[in-house]
């Protein structure tokens, strides 16, 4: 049978021709100049536009909800939390025009979205406590510190890939679509464990009524309608949550036209030892988070990652952390949940989220543009994104089929990296008796489930065994057919 093109443009051979027995034949890069992969490709500007806006719908509440926890924590008013959001919004913008398109050595050059970081929260406000505008001032002393640390560690962190056979980032790819899934269930409810109606059948409807929407969008359209089924679910579930009551119009009603986020609107950066040791830890966890979801995205679009694409991508995030203080923004890392909109997409091309990233500067710049992507209800977000957290999850379980299980001691690898990796979503309160600054690696499953599988592989793969086939891959044979990476 003859071979099909992987990508457009590409030429196919026929099968047992030699190009070079052949002067008739063109050599073999001769047609292969002007053929892109699909992580490079352009798409038409409608398609382009209506999935970037996809992205940045799976992503926003991700990003503003940091600002939303941290503002009242620290003592400051709802108008400069508001504030802050929308700054988080223009950082998180300028940090994915960093990964998709690039310049120098920085960048991934994936499409991958950064946004603000979690994993920063907890010892943020244990920073900022009752401080006001101090405490955001240290803070931001303090990322600005660890972003430019992470920037100058970023090439030798990068040589860590090594370390990263299938047997562990199948492992973290899983823990990260799971790890995403309790903050789907919490949207789902409502978002707001204080309020009157959180966990109501009203709001545990609706996400079921997005989630069986989204999933007969996906099996009734074809084609582009298809890939953005996840932007019509939630279009969907919004105009049926208006009638039901669950839709606030209040934050349009009282939003700006326009707002800028004036550099260092709280004051000049404070700088404090032990405010900035927490922030590099906080900075350490997120490269870890970042390697192993630059893995997991360059299998899902057929690019594996190596040294030299892991170090572009972690001196975007260091240098997306070390400026968005400039401009009121935080600690900015990959958002997963937008790997499992790729992976359920299918649609590859960095240009897309590049697209995105522009609209998340827009949101930042027009808070009455980001206040109309606000009205999209929590319960509607959940039920669309147990979808998308499920779709990471998935593309792990792939990954992990490659990871040849049956040899050695990579089972036991999967089970207790796993197991240890679940601990903080199955019992958030194990590790209270712990001190708070190990809590920002322990309360993280994501990093002690990464932490864990290296730590094993490297004691059941490499030490003392004799040089050899590695075992944390499948061998493959003419016979037997290298597996296909998950897209």
């Amino acid at each position: 049978m003859a071979a099909t093109p992987r990508f457009r443009n590409e030429a196919v051979a026929a099968p047992d021709a030699d190009p070079h027995l052949d002067p008739a034949r063109p050599a073999p890069d001769s047609d292969s100049a002007d053929r892109k992969h699909p992580v490079d490709e352009t798409l038409p500007p409608l398609r382009m536009f209506t999935s970037g806006l996809q992205h940045v719908a799976a992503m926003y509440a991700g990003v503003v909800a940091p600002p939303m926890i941290l503002g009242p924590a620290v003592g400051l008013t709802p108008e400069e939390t508001a504030f802050l959001m929308g700054a988080s919004l223009f950082t998180a913008g300028l940090a994915t025009l960093l990964q998709t398109l690039g310049f120098w050595r920085i960048g991934a050059r994936l499409p991958f979205v950064n946004g603000v970081s979690f994993a920063g929260v907890t010892p943020m406000v244990a920073i900022g406590k009752d401080r006001g505008h101090d405490g955001i001032a240290v803070i931001f002393g303090a990322i600005i510190v660890a972003g430019l640390l992470g920037f100058l560690l970023a090439p030798y962190f990068c040589k860590l890939v090594r370390f990263f056979p299938p047997v562990v980032t199948g492992t973290v790819i899983t823990l990260i679509g799971v790890s995403l899934l309790p903050v789907a269930f919490n949207w789902s409810q409502g978002g707001n464990a204080t309020a009157g109606d959180y966990g109501s059948t009203t709001n545990i409807t609706m996400a079921a009524v997005t989630l069986v929407i989204v999933l007969a969008l996906r099996k009734l359209l074809r084609g582009f309608l298809q890939q953005i089924a996840i932007l019509l679910g939630l279009v969907v579930g919004t105009l049926i949550a208006i009638p039901v009551g669950i839709t606030d119009f209040g934050a349009v009603k009282d939003a700006d036209l326009v707002g800028f986020p004036t550099p260092f609107h709280f004051g000049a950066p404070q700088f404090e030892v032990a405010a900035i040791v927490s922030m590099c830890i906080v900075m350490l966890v997120c490269m870890t988070e970042s390697t192993a979801d630059i893995l997991a995205l360059g299998r899902i679009v057929d690019r594996p990652a190596d040294e030299r694409t892991i170090e572009g991508g972690l001196r975007a995030d260091t240098l997306g952390s070390a400026i968005s203080p400039l401009f009121n923004g935080f600690m900015c890392s990959a958002f997963a949940q937008n790997i499992g909109l790729v992976a359920m997409t299918k649609v590859r091309s960095r240009f897309v989220v590049a697209a995105g990233g522009g609209i998340l500067i827009v949101l930042g710049l027009v808070p009455v543009a980001a206040s109309v992507i606000a009205l999209v209800p929590l319960p509607v977000l959940g039920g669309a994104g147990i979808v998308l957290f499920g779709s990471v999850a998935a593309s792990g379980i792939q990954t992990l089929a490659t990871a040849a299980l049956e040899k050695g001691e990579n089972a036991l690898i999967v089970a207790a990296a796993v197991g240890i990796g679940l601990i903080p979503i199955a019992a958030p309160d194990f590790y209270h008796a712990f001190p708070k600054d190990a809590l920002v690696v322990l309360d993280s499953g994501i990093s002690t489930g990464c932490v864990v599988a290296i730590v094993l592989n490297l004691a059941f793969n490499h030490l003392g065994r004799k040089p050899g086939p590695e075992p944390s891959e499948r061998e493959t044979s003419p016979a037997a057919p290298a597996p296909v990476a998950a897209h």
